[in-house]
């Protein structure tokens, strides 16, 4: 089948919550993915900061392929190697043995832990980043700072507050005694790869302490070494309370985590949450071989300069006004609102990207992405933007 074929079947089967697909992906190694019509893409997407390593990893396939030989799925009545090891990794990745874990399998999944968490400290009031994007239930969506995404929804949770994203004043202004919980992704990644001030972090962390607010670190798209750091926040020097992890967390596999760090790690009591998949035995096993791979090969480091390559390079794109983020999770923010076309052009040229929004388009490639692909990207960036100038 091609994929026209394809799009038709999706139409007559599946719900319409998501724009019709123009391509349908049929396979796919490393950062290059083949569509049903035979053609080749390099996939500067991701998966949407997914596929750290891509697709068909060896590492991550020989994990996954010897456990779901072993053992496919426990319950949460009992444990499993793989998912202490994993957790003893997020621990150490803390800096804070004190940490503890909780599996689930999406973002959405556990940014709704930590408002569960942040409900055991007996307050409700919670701040979130107007542009935030915090995920689509009814719980996370309260949190998500984009009213195109919450109007047709609501009444949600009350007392969520939303201030603007980086301007400190206005957050300590809304943090006070009645704030159950903060939070805010070191980068902002669906509104368009948008960096806080540098003490942006640290300030936020003096106004929760002085107040006794949890503060929580959406790492859910940071995490995982794409900003070449762990989760995202190492820069600021902060020690959160709760760190939420997810997309890249399972190579590719749903896998989500909600780290609790120093005493909130003790809030939780037997009873009061769980995820039926969470944790999962081959998931876990795909999470812990990307992690040792990505540590044994020194993904951070090669991180940090596929970053100041791309700054140097596409920077210097006649129509480009600022490249921004870390690591590999880049913005390119365009001097016209024609992020669509350049989409929708450099698809057409074999690069997968997002508009995420008018002006801006969001790369998030493998961790693993060659330095050739870098440069072909580069390469047919420059030509894209200039024939659509």
């Amino acid at each position: 089948m091609k994929n026209k074929d394809f799009a038709a079947l999706w139409s007559q089967n599946l719900m319409s919550n998501y724009a019709l697909p123009s391509i349908t992906l049929v396979k796919g190694k490393g950062s290059i993915v083949f569509d049903a019509d035979g053609k080749r893409y390099v996939d500067m997407l991701g998966g949407i900061a997914t596929n750290i390593l891509g697709h068909s990893h060896s590492a991550v396939v020989s994990a996954v392929t010897r456990q779901i030989k072993t053992l496919s799925h426990v319950s949460n009545f009992y444990s499993h190697p793989n998912a202490i090891e994993l957790a003893q990794l997020l621990v150490r990745l803390t800096g804070d043995k004190q940490s503890r874990v909780f599996f689930a399998q999406s973002g959405a999944e556990v940014n709704e832990a930590a408002i569960k968490l942040s409900r055991k400290t007996g307050r409700t009031r919670i701040v979130a980043m107007t542009g935030s994007f915090h995920g689509r239930t009814m719980g996370s969506l309260s949190l998500t700072g984009q009213n195109s995404k919450r109007t047709s929804f609501v009444p949600l949770l009350k007392n969520v507050k939303h201030v603007p994203f980086g301007d400190v004043k206005k957050a300590k202004r809304a943090i006070n005694s009645r704030t159950a919980m903060v939070i805010v992704e070191p980068i902002m990644g669906e509104a368009g790869v948008i960096v806080p001030p540098l003490n942006y972090l640290k300030e936020l962390r003096q106004a929760c302490t002085k107040n006794g607010a949890l503060l929580v670190i959406d790492a859910v798209q940071t995490g995982i070494g794409r900003t070449g750091q762990w989760f995202g926040y190492e820069h600021s020097g902060i020690k959160p309370d709760v760190i939420t992890v997810a997309k890249g967390l399972g190579a590719g596999l749903p896998l989500a985590a909600m780290i609790a760090v120093g005493k909130t790690s003790q809030l939780f009591e037997p009873g009061d949450h769980g995820s039926t998949f969470g944790g999962n035995p081959v998931t876990t096993a795909a999470s812990v071989a990307a992690i040792k791979w990505i540590e044994k090969n020194k993904i951070l480091i090669k991180c940090k300069a596929d970053f100041r390559f791309l700054v140097s390079n596409v920077s210097a794109i006649s129509g480009v006004s600022e490249v921004r983020g870390a690591g590999l999770l880049v913005g390119i923010a365009l001097q016209k609102n024609i992020s669509s076309e350049v989409a929708a052009a450099l698809q057409a040229k074999g690069f997968l990207v997002n508009a995420a929004n008018p002006n801006t388009i969001r790369i998030a490639p493998a961790l693993n992405v060659s330095k050739k692909e870098l440069n072909q990207f580069v390469k047919t960036f420059k030509e894209v933007m200039s024939d659509v100038n």
